[in-house]
């Protein structure tokens, strides 16, 4: 069962550049000139990470800190620019720095262990979640993301704790209903698993993987009508979706029900090659 999530830089990081920015904006004309000269360094980056020119907004916070070592901001914004650059080593580098400059940086903690998950240096991204939740208890991203990294870890239990908090704390998070319902689904709860992926359906109906994932936590319920009703929406949705031909042709062998060995063909023919021991032993 394959779960994908997005880490990308949350909407609390782009806020703070954009407060920086505005706070630098109108700060500019009162300020020395030696801090202007790393201002307008700094200014032109933003401008430049705003239209996606990572490699321009990286000189340009890196003229600024040269200016100015003590830099914070530039470091955080520059390791930014390089997430999206995917120069991890190097963002993960400017967010110590900038963690280093300001101890209680949330936002630092929190794109730090996203790099460190997008290395799998799972425990370590952990550890940063958990900072970023101390000095910001409210951290929905960082609880989500914890989640995450400790789904990874097989931690199941710590990953369903993770993921509660960030729903109590968020109740429409759709990504935390859905891995939430994966760690259930790996600790062998069907039953938490499927209303899970329910309550992720009611948020954004029209995600086939999230049939497709109830409809298998229904099979491991012996469900099967459920989970063939399941799968059916799912290849609506994805009428390539070979996984749900593939469960959908298993469900209907295991029922009775004509067509379980067209699924499975089907299954075959869109690539999933572990249909053909089941095409083998109940299709020939």
């Amino acid at each position: 069962m394959k779960n994908i999530t997005d880490l990308n830089p949350n909407q609390n990081q782009m806020n703070r550049m954009h407060k920086i920015f505005f706070i630098i904006i109108v700060l500019s004309p009162f300020i020395q000139c030696y801090n202007q000269t790393s201002d307008e360094y700094f200014k032109n980056g933003y401008e430049k990470n705003k239209k996606q020119d990572y490699k321009g907004a990286i000189a340009d916070y890196t003229k600024a800190i040269e200016i100015k070592p003590d830099f914070e901001d530039a470091y955080y914004c520059r390791g930014y620019s390089k997430y999206n650059f995917n120069d991890f080593q190097g963002a993960m580098a400017d967010f110590t720095k900038a963690i280093e400059l300001k101890p209680n940086d949330v936002d630092a903690y929190y794109s730090r262990g996203n790099i460190r998950c997008q290395l799998k240096e799972y425990k370590e991204a952990i550890g940063d979640y958990a900072k970023s939740i101390e000095y910001n208890p409210k951290n929905e991203d960082a609880y989500y993301s914890s989640g995450y990294a400790k789904n990874k870890l097989k931690d199941y239990q710590g990953a369903i704790a993770d993921f509660t908090k960030a729903l109590t704390l968020n109740p429409d998070k759709k990504k935390a209903y859905q891995d939430r319902g994966l760690a259930k689904y790996n600790l062998k709860d069907y039953q938490g698993a499927s209303d899970d992926y329910t309550k992720a359906i009611k948020i954004e109906p029209n995600d086939p993987t999230d049939y497709y994932n109830r409809g298998k936590s229904k099979g491991f319920l012996n469900d099967y009508k459920g989970a063939i009703t399941d799968f059916n929406k799912a290849i609506e949705l994805k009428p390539d979706y070979s996984w749900a031909y593939y469960t959908r042709g298993l469900a209907k062998l295991t029922i009775g029900q004509n067509g379980g060995c067209i699924d499975l063909n089907k299954a075959l023919e869109l690539g999933d090659n572990d249909a053909i021991y089941e095409i083998n032993k109940y299709c020939k």
